[in-house]
């Protein structure tokens, strides 16, 4: 039997070194290369016209009679050419604008932390060095709100366009609700399907407090802060009337900057009414006026498809080798450790 465990355990401890020796020799290779690596960014552009147009194609040739499409063949080359010889006498007389006005496509997917603002900036700077007043920006946005100075930047972001007079557009397809509906405050025009959710013009903010659990055992916690209201409501310190009295008062401040801005970019809303945090459904949203339009975004693109040039425009980081390596990392430790540790996972 002892020879047994003496036989167990140099065998365990094998295993342990060679584990340890990969899991040495793979970050001293991502140590490398992180070095060296940096993410690669890219504008990531695709017509939308393109998608449609083979969408409505691939119908034609099932649904219509080889005549038909002749017709519609026929009559599709002809208005190429017309375009064609235009655009060549604008050319001819010295104007660079496209022959049909063009409309950029930006997609906003908010979270907590409207973590895709870093996206959409750098999206709005590239149409911003080639979009004209003639020219539209079309935001489909989906979010429920989050932290206040993190979506205050991203419609700061979406001010950037109605500042150079282009046109913007916002629509509201599932939600729009809290720092979502302070961004699409911004736009020129807001559209919304029948059940989509917006407004919750309001603030809330909410702190879990553990002083007395901490004070019932005897667990002392030491702060010290310079200025007298650097802190209001901890989740340590004990709670005083006046720290929540500072508190309500920073909330109702942001309220009213909430309030002052949505009001600035709509003056015809009903500021007071329907700034209470409550928020509405779209066919609601229109009688208050929070939107303009009873429209999704797809019948809105669908209707401009003949009129304009439709560009989905998106910022995309790469996955970089280092995020490749690390990833194949994880997934080969995790597995080793199941198999010779027996570790549960998720």
């Amino acid at each position: 039997m002892g020879e047994f465990f003496f036989e167990y355990g140099l065998f365990s401890a094998k295993v342990i070194t060679l584990v340890g020796v990969i899991l040495a020799a793979l970050i001293t290779f991502l140590i490398l290369f992180a070095t060296r690596q940096r993410e690669r960014e890219s504008i990531e552009i695709v017509k939308i016209n393109d998608k449609l147009n083979e969408m409505r194609e691939l119908l034609e040739s099932e649904l219509l009679s080889k005549d038909e499409r002749k017709i519609l063949k026929k009559e599709r080359k002809k208005k190429e050419k017309e375009d064609a010889k235009l655009l060549k006498k604008r050319a001819k007389e010295g104007h660079g604008e496209p022959l049909r006005p063009r409309i950029f496509v930006l997609r906003f997917n908010g979270d907590l932390h409207a973590s895709e603002v870093n996206s959409l900036r750098e999206a709005i700077t590239a149409i911003l060095m080639i979009a004209k007043p003639t020219d539209e920006v079309f935001v489909i946005l989906d979010s429920a709100g989050g932290l206040v100075h993190n979506y205050g930047l991203g419609a700061s972001q979406l001010s950037r366009i109605r500042e150079r007079h282009i046109p913007l557009v916002v629509s509201i397809d599932l939600v729009a609700a809290s720092g979502g509906y302070l961004m699409a405050s911004v736009a020129n025009k807001i559209i919304a399907a029948p059940f989509a959710v917006v407004g919750s013009i309001g603030v809330l903010a909410q702190v879990p407090n553990f002083y007395r659990f901490l004070k019932k055992h005897d667990i002392d916690v030491e702060q010290h802060t310079a200025g007298q209201y650097k802190t209001t409501l901890t989740m340590l310190g004990e709670i005083t009337a006046k720290g929540r009295e500072k508190f309500q008062e920073e909330l109702e401040e942001t309220h009213e900057l909430f309030k002052k801005f949505v009001q600035n970019y709509r003056p015809t809303l009903e500021i007071e009414k329907l700034a209470t945090g409550e928020h509405w459904y779209g066919t609601q949203a229109i009688e208050l006026k929070l939107i303009d339009e009873l429209l999704t975004s797809d019948d809105y693109l669908l209707a401009k498809n003949e009129q304009a040039d439709i560009f989905e425009v998106s910022y995309v980081i790469h996955e970089t080798l280092t995020d490749k390596v690390s990833n194949i990392l994880h997934g080969v430790t995790t597995r080793l450790l199941q198999r010779f540790f027996k570790i549960p996972t998720p």
